[in-house]
């Protein structure tokens, strides 16, 4: 026994040694090539445009300089892409941007918000060029704002219009004896309705309606001005599918040549006025990206706007860049609030809501703030349900024409397995000091229960409207005829007062600057995240999940169908969030 003692402990030894060397190599690569490093641009550039894994506004920040070392390379935010098309405006070595074979996962008013700096780097009379294999509708109206659009002459063009599905589980429960019992409030509230009901409810059908039909009407309003093609025509050119073949769609004007990609190398080549048989200087989006944001020099430092960042769905605890939590967003609330140099704060949100509670404490955080200096919003793809709550008090807000927001309800969600139970033999009792001491999913609701359950969401929905109409500056009832769950685009919530203008996070920006009269300020973002490396090994190859191998296993549709399961499963407490998963096609 001590042999095979000896034996385990030395094989164990190797092995932390070669992981303590291994993480030592990582580190040391980490600080030496970070400090070494640089990038240097050019004369007579071209930045490549690629958004591949950018999603979220804010890449993050962290207190501990271990993350610090190992996050600050992993990537940029879409706000540093942003920044660094503004900054190429300017850049005397920058002459233009291709965006080569571009597929991004940027939500539609992070596309709208990128065209338009786009157009305003044209505007300074440099050139913008798009190239693809295939153009999906949600990249194409990206690279619509491009001077040249190339297309592969293999290759194709989706524009057909938008259009989501809802999937609904009331015959699952029944087959199963899975039952998730709901409690809400609000005739819009659907994220619970593909559990009570089989087909879409009028009230839900008349929301989407008017949801799809709110975006497609600005995304075929700025693809109309890029292209000088009537909306009548692009609608026509959706409903027959006019632009399906490469042939098809430059007849029809979406695109102008139709080329492999090195006859579209050498367009750029003519308007750099390079030699064909020579290769052009490029930089990439993400080393541009980096290079603006290590050496902007600060506008003024005595006069600072915080640029709050809150993405992700809302739970309590920490947060991190795909979470909104707690912690980390009241701590940079109270960060901001006390540091003299920083005059007004803007948050920056792209939420689909979360948990209730949680949304009212950072609401509480932004009400004290308030009263010291000014709180701008500016939304992002989202700021619905739990994302509106925590927006509704603010100064001034703003939201991009295809911000998907409003959504102002709760509900809350118990899984009942009593007849799953009673199918395969189970059978439960309890014993209890008191007739509601304990709520146990393997008995039937009881209506007493549900009650109880339905008081705790009408309290929390009356909350929601009441701080609402105290924001916006309407009465409760105003509030309720417009909130009962209820999505709206950033356009329709400016028509019924949920948003005050229209416009991005520099319009936020100024506008702040115009609230407390600075002309010249610099920003800093918020937040700084309290994570460990513990935290960050977790993420690493050989210490990811079982999600990894079930995805592999079940394919990208069912593990789908699994996960909404299981978020259901998970939610708990009274809920403020957006009424379903809408993705737009």
């Amino acid at each position: 026994m001590r042999f095979l003692g000896n034996v385990m402990a030395t094989i164990i030894g190797i092995f932390v040694f070669f992981m303590l060397f291994f993480f030592g190599i990582v580190l040391i690569g980490a600080i030496f090539g970070g400090e070494s490093e640089g990038v240097t641009v050019k004369s007579n550039s071209v930045i490549e445009l690629n958004l591949d894994n950018i999603c979220n506004d804010y890449a993050g920040k962290y207190k501990d300089p271990w993350m610090e070392v190992f996050s600050k390379k992993k990537g940029i935010g879409f706000i540093d892409v942003i920044n660094a098309i503004e900054a190429a405006k300017t850049d005397n070595d920058i002459k233009g941007i291709s965006i080569l074979n571009q597929d991004s996962s940027l939500g539609l008013a992070q596309s709208k918000e990128l065209r338009e700096a786009l157009i305003s780097f044209k505007k300074s009379g440099k050139f913008v060029m798009a190239y693809a294999n295939n153009y999906t509708q949600r990249d194409y109206y990206l690279n619509s704002v491009a001077n040249t659009i190339y297309l592969n002459p293999a290759g194709d063009l989706d524009f057909k219009g938008l259009s989501t599905e809802v999937m609904f589980f009331k015959d699952l429960q029944e087959k199963s004896g899975i039952k998730m019992e709901v409690i809400r409030h609000g005739k819009y509230k659907s994220a619970v309705e593909p559990f009570l009901e089989n087909k879409m409810s009028d009230a839900n059908r008349e929301q989407t309606t008017a949801l799809l039909n709110s975006v497609w009407s600005s995304v075929l309003a700025d693809i109309s001005e890029s292209r000088n093609i009537s909306i009548a025509r692009l609608n026509e050119i959706a409903t027959g599918l006019l632009a399906r073949t490469p042939e098809m769609a430059k007849a029809n004007k979406l695109i102008d040549n139709i080329a492999y990609e090195d006859v579209y190398h050498d367009a750029i080549k003519k308007e750099l006025k390079v030699a064909t048989d020579e290769d052009y200087n490029k930089v990439s989006l993400s080393d541009y990206a980096q290079k603006v944001t290590t050496t902007s020099v600060s506008a003024d430092t005595d006069n600072q706007i915080a640029v709050i960042y809150a993405q992700g769905e809302i739970a309590s605890g920490e947060g991190d860049v795909n979470t909104i939590g707690e912690g980390s967003m009241r701590r940079s609330l109270q960060e901001a609030r006390k540091n003299k140099d920083i005059k007004a704060i803007v948050l920056r949100i792209d939420s689909p809501g979360g948990s209730a509670l949680t949304s009212d404490l950072i609401w509480r955080e932004i009400e004290l703030t308030k009263k010291v200096k000014p709180v701008v919003v500016s939304m992002g793809n989202y700021a619905a349900s739990g994302g509106y709550y925590i927006a509704c008090n603010a100064n001034t807000i703003f939201a991009e024409k295809n911000t998907i927001t409003g959504s102002i309800g709760v509900f809350g969600v118990l899984p009942n397995f009593s007849r799953l139970s009673t199918k395969i033999g189970i059978n439960t009792e309890q014993v209890m000091t008191n007739e509601n001491a304990n709520y146990s999913p393997f008995v039937p609701l009881n209506e007493k229960f549900k009650a109880v359950t339905l008081e705790g969401v009408e309290r929390v929905y009356k909350t929601f409207i009441t701080h609402v109409a105290e924001g916006r500056k309407m009465t409760v009832a105003q509030v309720d005829s417009i909130a009962q769950g209820r999505v709206w685009t950033g356009t329709e919530a400016k028509k019924i007062g949920l948003v005050d203008k229209i416009g991005n996070l520099n319009d936020a920006l100024k506008e702040a600057a115009s609230l407390v009269k600075i002309k010249t300020y610099s920003t800093q973002t918020f937040p700084e995240y309290e994570k460990n490396f513990s935290d960050l090994l977790a993420k690493l190859p050989f210490a990811k999940s079982k999600e990894a191998l079930i995805k592999e296993e079940l394919g990208e549709e069912n593990y789908f169908i699994l996960q909404q399961i299981k978020k259901v499963q998970l939610q708990k407490g009274i809920q403020a969030r957006m009424p379903f998963e809408i993705s737009i096609q």
